[in-house]
């Protein structure tokens, strides 16, 4: 086997399998028909990609550099920034200005400058920024990419074309899940699938990262080894919960709730997120319904600020016995 052979088995399936071209990217087909038409047709404006996490924004930038230049053109005519990169203003009146001031070797075309997370960028930083932009626009073109369009500033937002990346459906998640597990080999069951699809929120890094974590640590795909994989509470531990806070005492259900954490490993912020969801499908009367929300979310804010688990779950348990009473009286 040689070294590049090696290097590409022992590579995480989030890079093995990120697509090289924009052809092979499975969702927004409408960003991804206007981009190549500005490529096309030489008219690329500065882009502002912005939306969750593992939608594709990264993805779709580095195809349309490579559909842009040669291999041999790619090191001197992109610039990719991360977050992992220092990006205050000294680095952007120095490296990026530097990169952008100077002209390319080739006889046309222009340089490209992607600064992957700018939303951790400081307000300074892009403040420097938005003059480069303006500046040196014959020379470059600037790809920001971001979760949270509100932390660009309105200056650095007009000067560019902005495509929201919304989360990625099912139906366009799955053939590409489908792919990776034909050719890993991985035996999957469909209610794995199922639980990849719940867990993953649209995020389709996260869906072959749970994949690969799973397979690796229980050598199958189900339901319960995902649940597990992740420390997520499986369904039907949520459906018992509910079922013990409504019918048993307050006593029995506190005892049974803790038994069934400290067994499996539940954090009481995983399991109240996966209540809240279950509770909005009971029919319960407005009122009800809206008093135990409130006082979940208060539980679930003591428990991010460092509360005892222990007295947040009587806290739990009490809520639950309140609104049987106020329900049979």
């Amino acid at each position: 086997m040689t070294s590049n052979n090696a290097n590409a088995t022992n590579l995480p399936w989030v890079e093995k399998y990120r697509p090289k071209q924009l052809e092979e990217l499975i969702s927004h087909e409408e960003i991804i028909k206007t981009i190549n038409k500005f490529i096309d047709e030489n008219q690329l404006p500065h882009l502002l990609l912005y939306g969750p996490p593992g939608t594709g924004k990264t993805s779709t930038i580095l195809a349309c550099a490579r559909k842009l230049y040669t291999p041999a053109q790619f090191n001197s005519m992109v610039l990719e920034m991360n977050a992992s990169d220092d990006r205050g203003i000294g680095i952007v009146r120095g490296q990026i200005l530097n990169f952008a001031s100077t002209g390319t070797m080739y006889r046309s075309g222009y340089k490209l400058i992607i600064l992957d997370e700018a939303d951790a960028m400081t307000n300074d930083a892009q403040n420097a920024l938005r003059r480069i932009i303006e500046k040196y626009t014959d020379n470059v073109r600037f790809c920001l990419i971001c979760n949270y369009l509100s932390k660009i500033i309105p200056a650095l937002q007009s000067r560019c074309t902005r495509f929201r990346f919304g989360p990625l459906q099912a139906e366009q998640i799955l053939p590409r899940l489908n792919e990776v597990i034909e050719m890993e080999k991985v035996k999957v069951t469909e209610d794995g699938k199922q639980a990849l699809m719940t867990l993953c929120g649209g995020d389709m890094r996260k869906v072959l990262n749970i994949l690969q974590s799973t397979w690796l640590a229980f050598g199958s795909v189900t339901e319960e080894t995902v649940y597990t994989c992740v420390g997520h509470p499986l369904p039907v531990d949520i459906k018992n919960i509910v079922n013990w806070l409504l019918n048993e005492s307050y006593e029995l259900a506190y005892c049974k709730i803790q038994d069934l954490k400290i067994k499996k490993g539940l954090a009481l912020q995983d399991v109240l997120t996966e209540l809240h969801v279950f509770v909005n499908k009971i029919d319960f009367p407005d009122s009800i319904l809206m008093n135990l929300v409130v006082k979940m979310a208060e539980i679930e804010k003591r428990v991010a600020v460092g509360c005892s688990e222990a007295v947040q779950l009587n806290a739990l348990v009490a809520a639950f016995q309140g609104a049987r009473e106020i329900d049979t009286s």
